[in-house]
């Protein structure tokens, strides 16, 4: 598939490296490469260029949902933010807290802030699970289907996160 920011990306990179104008990105899958005209010149020119390091795109954030399975699919990229979602007998609350990282004063460190985040799921029946991570959503669901979450659970669950701004992904329902 076409990918036009990574196409812009690869041509940044040549002209940085080879020079300005060397490169220039036709499309989504094309790179236009102005190379050397002599064999040896050429053959150096590319294999210079097959070694231009150039960093992964961060995917976007994505939930699929289907609700005639119950199956949900995501990726690493998908984190939560803080929020307290009631539905049925199941309660979900998600908080942050900043957490300060001070170095020694001789240690020529860098003082660091964190977040850490506590996820607290509790059933009516009286079962609480708490957790103190990352705010992952694969957390979140794995937690929710110990407590016997039903797909159903899980779907409105999530739709009130994202309407509630605090799922950084988009959710596709299937």
């Amino acid at each position: 598939s076409a990918d036009f920011e990574t196409a812009r990306r690869v041509a940044q990179a040549i002209n940085a490296k080879m020079g300005q104008g060397v490169a220039s990105a036709i499309d989504g899958r094309v790179i236009r490469l102005h190379a050397p005209t002599h064999p040896d010149a050429r053959v150096s020119f590319l294999a210079e260029i097959e070694e231009i390091p150039l960093e992964a795109t961060v995917p976007v954030a994505k939930v699929i949902v289907n609700t005639r399975t119950g199956s949900i699919v995501m990726n690493q990229a998908v984190t939560l933010g803080p929020c307290a979602v009631a539905h049925g007998n199941l309660s979900v609350s998600i908080s942050a807290t900043p957490v300060v990282s001070q170095p020694n004063p001789l240690s020529q460190g860098q003082t660091v802030v964190a977040e850490k985040t506590d996820i607290k799921i509790s059933q009516d029946t009286g079962a609480l699970i708490q957790m103190d991570a990352a705010p992952q959503l694969a957390d979140l669901v794995r937690m929710l289907n110990g407590l016997g979450a039903t797909p159903q659970d899980l779907l409105a669950i999530l739709q009130a996160i994202k309407a509630a701004g605090a799922m950084n992904a988009e959710l596709e329902v299937i």
